[in-house]
């Protein structure tokens, strides 16, 4: 017997694919109740590779036309996902995004710094 839903709601969200140290993701239109890598979804719309390639570049692939169609019929993007909407310019930047963005920039700065006054005070060692 087929299960039913009784307020069922229609998600676009990340489905994991891939090898256990390689993951690759196809987005998906997918009932929020049925399982992440669930082969029960509406619709693929698209593909995210997170794994940087040899130009240090993370591809993300999307069929605009039909996630027009799944927003304008309700359905809501998990937080990944409206994340990167908002970095292909299709919907607003979410939130968080700038905020990460800052702190990773800052950590980076930090570490160069550390590693700036590592190798004044090795040099300072050495003379």
């Amino acid at each position: 017997m087929p299960k039913i839903y009784r307020n069922p709601r229609v998600m676009i969200r990340l489905a994991r694919h891939g090898c256990a140290n390689r993951p690759f993701y196809h987005i998906v239109a997918i009932l929020n109740r049925r399982a992440r890598n669930s082969e029960a979804f509406f619709e693929q719309l698209g593909t995210y590779d997170p794994m940087p390639n040899n130009h240090n570049e993370k591809l993300v692939s999307f069929n605009f036309e039909r996630l027009k169609y799944w927003l304008a019929k309700g359905a809501e993007p998990t937080k990944p996902v409206y994340t990167l909407l908002g970095y292909s310019g299709f919907l607003p930047l979410h939130p968080m995004s700038t905020v990460l963005a800052r702190r990773a920039r800052q950590q980076q700065q930090l570490n160069a710094a550390a590693a700036l006054q590592e190798e004044n005070t090795e040099s300072e060692i050495a003379s």
